[in-house]
Parts: C-alpha cells; structure tokens; sequence
C-alpha cells in the first residue's frame, strides 16, 4: 500500500491550533488586573483556562479523567505552555479558590474581539440592526450547592440542586451577549433589570419576562420588544386596528388590537401602551403577542418572535456538544467556571466555523475536533475536506479479472 498522501499535516496539534484563536495579552492584562496569580506558584490560570478547555472538548467527565488523559500528552504539553501534566487535587483546588470572575470578564473580552467577525451575517427579514433575544435554561445538580430544582421531597429524600442560566444572545451573530448565572429558583424577570439596551434595539423574549413596569421604560428609552400576553393578563383595548376571519388551514394574522395594561410604580396606578397582534401558526396554534413597536407590520412581529427559536438551538448545542451533565467540582464558584469556560469552548468553535466558511453542522465541527483534538492535521483542512473519499488503485494494484477490483478506502 502506497503513502497516503491525502493528508495535510502541520508541526502543532488540533487542540493548540484552536487555542490560538486566544489573544493571551487580552487574559494576561486580566490575570494582572483580578490578581489571580498572586498566591500560586504552579498552575496558573493560563494553565487552568488550557487544562479545562482540554476537558470539555475531550468530554471528561471528572477531574481524574483530564489529569489521566493529559499525563499521554506530556511531549506536546509544551506547545500549550505547560511544564507538565497537572495533578487531579491541583485542578480541583483551583476550581473551589481561583474566582470565576476571572473566566467570565475573558469570554466577554473573546466576544468583544471576535465581534467584527461574527456580525457579518444577518436574519434575513429582521431590519433592525441589535437583534437580541434573551431566555434562561435550568442545569441539574446532583448537590444542594445552588437551590431550586425539583420538588421538595418527601421522608429521607434529597432535594437536587440546580443553576440557571439566563442568556441574551445576538441574534445575528448567534452568540451571547450578556450572561448571569444563578441558582435555579431566581425567577426570570429579575434578569430584565441587568440588561443595559441602547434604543433602536428589538429584544425578543417569552411569558416568563412578563413585568409591565420594564416594558414602560424600555418604551421611554425607545427600547424595541416582542414578547407573549399571557392568558390572565388585564387590559383595555383602546381601538381595533384590523380583524381577518381565517379559514380552515389557513393561517397568519387574525387580529391587531391597541391595548393599555395597568401596572403599579411606587403605589401609584401606572398604564403602559401596547399593540396585541393575534396570530395562527402553520400547527393552528393560536399565540397572542405584544410590542411597543406600531410601525413594522402583524407579520413581522410573528416572524420576530418566530426567530426566538434560535436561543434555544443555542442551549441545545451547548448541552448536546460539551460536556454539562457532568461537574468538575462540588463548590459554586468551580461550576460557575466550568460554565464560562464552555461558554468560551463554544466561542471558540464559531469562529472556526466562520473561518472556515463551512457549511457543516456545529456539532460535525465539534464532534471532528474532539476526534481529532491531539491529532497533527491543519484544522482548516480538516474541517474543509472531512469526506468520504474512494481512491481506485492503478495499473498492477488491479487483482486479476477473476476478483473484484480493490478499491482504497480513505476516510479523513
């Protein structure tokens, strides 16, 4: 059998081609800034940043399995700045001491730096410029370390512990643009009082953010939304703007009202104005919307919301592709820097993506480099060219006619 020389390979493996999408003066600067060295000799936080990276690309499942994992790669621990493999109870002492902050303030530095990147494309359809949609997604914990998921149990039971993360992505560049994570009881409209919105923005959201009061000063700042009415509301409708009868399968916009809701401020009897469209989906779904926006049309407020979706494609690719089942650390601030640093795992692999001008799923791409995370393949290569490809043999590698030919097999 010939050489094979399909292949394209470089000096430095997968894992350290997609760790030097990190711009380290950005981490370092940092590091400098939040003092996270100072009391550490051995296992900086690059080195921690590097170790749990390597972690949840490689799905381990607990701290042991990275420090067994990475002890075979102690020949190509120097292109990632490490002297050598860390031990189990070093990894799992800077999990519980070393402060989360430090990850968090870093993926939002990564977001800032990749922005021109990832903002290049746009929704087709949506004319505002900062499209964001917010939600929250609810992680078990088999630990009572942050509260709220789970009934109370009954006799010896054990309630579950569980974090939630609230999230606002833009939708545009299909990443998160504000992050807080809490424990799982915090209801979801408290989260509405972190956001910072410039106006013009459109903001998309479900029932679970309903709080009168926010939309009032949303439409004071000419903050844009679409968000759902929920089936107990109390308002008044002020004028009908339009009413459709719809026919059997058919659907689209069955009515347009213009609505005042009561709400309290300080005591003091408030009303808030908005415009409720009424709407039948392909499935005979009736969903009633809201928005304090009253020049785009019933359609595009429909099409808005329709785009919601999206954040949760964005929670599904985070617990189907990296590793959220399972915890490297009993304490809060150890699972909170596990968060970031798949948040961070995520980033990463967007910007190959979008590098590499692939129209490939997310979880291919995620899937090849976690196959392929200490091979010596060019990733752009790799991720371009991964098909399945025949080569015939020529000339005397034919078998006789007798035999069927051979037919070389090479899968990348």
């Amino acid at each position: 059998m010939g050489k094979d020389s399909y292949k394209n390979l470089v000096g430095q493996p997968i894992f350290k081609q997609v760790v030097d999408f990190l711009p380290r003066a950005k981490f370092d600067l940092l590091v400098h800034r939040h003092k996270s060295d100072r009391y550490y000799k051995r296992f900086r936080s690059w080195e921690q940043l590097i170790t749990l990276l390597f972690g949840v690309f490689s799905r381990c499942d607990s701290v042991g399995e990275i420090a067994a994992a990475m002890q075979g790669l102690q020949g190509k621990l120097s292109y990632l700045g490490l002297d050598k493999s860390p031990a189990k109870s070093t990894i799992g002492d800077a999990l519980r001491d070393r402060d989360e902050v430090l990850f968090r303030d870093y993926y939002f530095e990564l977001l800032s730096h990749y922005s021109p990147l990832l903002s290049v494309s746009r929704i087709k359809g949506v004319d505002f410029e900062k499209f964001y949609i917010f939600d929250s997604t609810t992680i078990r914990l088999f630990s009572d370390i942050m509260k709220g998921v789970g009934r109370n149990p009954k006799g010896d039971g054990k309630k579950k512990g569980g974090l939630k993360v609230h999230m606002m992505i833009d939708a545009h560049a299909d990443c998160a643009k504000h992050v807080n994570i809490s424990e799982a009881k915090m209801h979801d409209k408290k989260f509405l009082s972190k956001l910072n919105l410039t106006a013009g923005s459109m903001i998309c959201f479900d029932k679970a953010y309903n709080d009168y009061g926010q939309y009032a000063r949303w439409t004071e700042e000419g903050v844009w939304f679409v968000g759902r009415l929920k089936r107990n509301a109390v308002y008044e409708v002020q004028e009908v703007i339009s009413e459709k009868v719809l026919h059997d399968k058919e659907f689209g916009v069955i009515s347009e009202e213009h609505i005042h809701l009561n709400y309290k401020d300080n005591k003091e009897q408030k009303k808030v104005c908005l415009r409720k469209v009424v709407y039948r989906d392909e499935k005979g779904r009736i969903l009633v919307f809201i928005t304090n926006n009253f020049q785009i049309s019933a359609e595009d407020v429909a099409f808005i919301y329709k785009c919601r979706w999206q954040i949760e494609l964005l929670f599904k690719k985070l617990k189907q592709n990296f590793q959220l089942h399972f915890f490297y650390s009993e304490t809060e601030n150890g699972i909170k820097t596990q968060i970031w640093i798949t948040l961070i795992a995520h980033l990463l692999l967007t910007v190959l993506k979008v590098k590499t001008q692939t129209d490939k799923a997310f979880s291919t791409v995620a899937v090849l480099v976690r196959i392929h995370l200490t091979s010596y393949l060019d990733i752009f290569w790799m991720i371009q060219n991964c098909k399945r490809t025949y080569h015939k043999r020529k000339g005397a590698n034919f078998c006789s006619s007798s035999r069927a030919p051979t037919i070389q097999m090479a899968l990348f």
